[in-house]
């Protein structure tokens, strides 16, 4: 039995993947170590990212100029660099990958708000503790500090499914990340208003009474005039936020097993039902004022009905479908879908604003003149986006042919992947594109220093990203 036994052994140690490693594999991890330690300790700062970063690393920004000691909530920022790492450590099994993700994690505990949430951007220098109402940090007397957690463009939302999944790959042992994400729950929860809806952003929760619960509809006139009106706690579909907010309610389910997650997440995809608009055009609006009717945010995002976010929203409740079962949250997609291939521009797109009623596409001048003209509009904002409604046909389609038990479905982690002739010449290539430091430097300037700033090769996080992941994948291959 003994003689077996150390047999079992052998045999283990010799499929090991640590050993069954090729050469170049083994040069890769090695590469893999170098890259992770160069951004770690100079690129980012104590675990913090920004989007980008000169290649000489003497300025850096994310959507804004930023201190060497910042970080950015929003993708591609700290969250999407953290998950990367965590990522990679799934892959690859470095130990480096899952320390690298740690570092990240802590930094978003960190930069934690009192209300609950995450800053478009923190700062983790003497300079942040001022400016922002951390909740690691003392308060006396008045506090004038930002406080507002957001939800617009997947800041706290991205920020929260990655320390989850941290906390789960730690098995909640560790007690700053997993307490954060409790008090980061509470506070999100209490802050769902009555109908399903969410704030973009928030720094208490909303007093029930103040929001009833309504159908959408038309209002009997808008201004075509930008009001300046504060928007911030309209319930907001504006890119995507209350989907994204729904991806994380059944993160937190899955992980936590927590039902009230799950309920609020029902109960978003119930505001979606109430949000749709009636006939003659049965889709959605970027964001509603306490009357359910369409409102201006921006100066360029009018009352009106949105060929982008529409699109978001029928794709959530074809999930909301999957993890239920319930036909409700699929019967308002039929007559959308109509509407939308009514609206169809003639390139094949969709328009992201069409006026209410008349249905005619909606656009801006340079200047921020609303037109029905598509000549002058600005380049920042897409006014224009591609139409996915043969694809959320498709997967309505494929919905409805499951059978009973096989709605509910759930984020499986990254394995290891199967090691293929692609995979290591992915690698190699992306391995020597890398210069002497461990940087993936690029063409590429720095959208917010000014049209003097001479910088011209960069170092972008969101291209980190994706080739951390890549080259983690050929190194933990199998």
């Amino acid at each position: 039995m003994k003689s077996f036994s150390i047999a079992f052994c052998l045999a283990l140690i010799a499929v090991n993947p640590a050993n069954a490693q090729t050469p170049d594999q083994r040069d890769a991890a090695i590469t893999l170590r170098k890259v992770i330690a160069f951004h770690r300790g100079q690129v980012g700062h104590q675990g913090a990212y920004l989007w980008t970063y000169s290649a000489d690393l003497q300025k850096q920004e994310g959507e804004g100029k930023a201190t060497k000691t910042s970080g950015w909530t929003q993708p591609p920022g700290t969250p999407t660099v953290g998950s990367a790492y965590l990522n990679a450590w799934r892959l690859s099994g470095e130990q480096t990958c899952l320390d690298a993700a740690v570092d990240s994690g802590h930094a978003l505990v960190r930069a934690q708000l009192r209300s609950g949430g995450w800053a478009s951007h923190f700062d983790l220098g003497p300079a942040g503790a001022k400016r922002y109402a951390y909740r690691s940090a003392k308060v006396s007397g008045r506090d004038r500090r930002r406080n507002l957690t957001t939800f617009d463009d997947n800041k706290s939302q991205s920020a929260m499914i990655f320390l989850m999944r941290l906390d789960e790959e730690l098995r909640f042992k560790d007690a700053r990340i997993h307490q954060t994400v409790e008090y980061a729950l509470e506070h999100m929860l209490a802050a769902q208003y009555p109908n399903g809806a969410w704030p973009q952003q928030f720094d208490q929760p909303a007093n029930p009474a103040d929001y009833p619960v309504k159908q959408a509809s038309y209002p009997k006139t808008w201004s075509r005039v930008y009001p300046k009106k504060k928007y911030t706690g309209y319930y907001t579909l504006n890119d995507n936020n209350m989907s994204h907010i729904i991806d994380m309610l059944f993160e937190a389910h899955r992980i936590y097993g927590r039902n009230d997650c799950y309920q609020a997440a029902l109960k978003t995809g119930d505001f979606f039902l109430l949000a749709q608009m009636p006939e003659p055009q049965p889709g959605w609006a970027q964001q509603y004022n306490l009357e359910m009717h369409p409102a201006w945010a921006r100066k360029f995002e009018p009352p009106s009905i949105t060929g982008g976010e529409s699109q978001s929203v029928m794709k959530s409740l074809i999930s909301l479908y999957r993890q239920t079962g319930e036909q409700r949250f699929l019967n308002p997609i039929p007559k959308a879908l109509n509407y939308y291939r009514r609206s169809l521009l003639q390139n094949g797109q969709l328009a992201r604003f069409y006026e209410l009623r008349a249905n005619k596409p909606l656009y801006f001048t340079k200047d921020y003149q609303l037109t029905h003209s598509d000549a002058d509009m600005p380049t920042h904002y897409g006014f224009k986006v591609d139409s996915k409604l043969a694809a959320i046909e498709r997967a309505r389609q494929k919905a409805l042919r499951m059978k009973p038990g096989e709605f509910k479905t759930s984020y499986t982690p990254p394995a290891p992947f199967k090691l293929r002739s692609s995979l290591t010449k992915q690698a190699k290539k992306i391995m020597s594109q890398l210069d002497a430091r461990g940087a993936w430097v690029e063409k590429g300037n720095l959208r917010y220093h000014g049209i003097d700033d001479d910088t011209d090769r960069i170092i972008s996080m969101q291209t980190y990203s994706k080739n951390l992941e890549a080259l983690a994948a050929f190194v933990g291959a199998k």
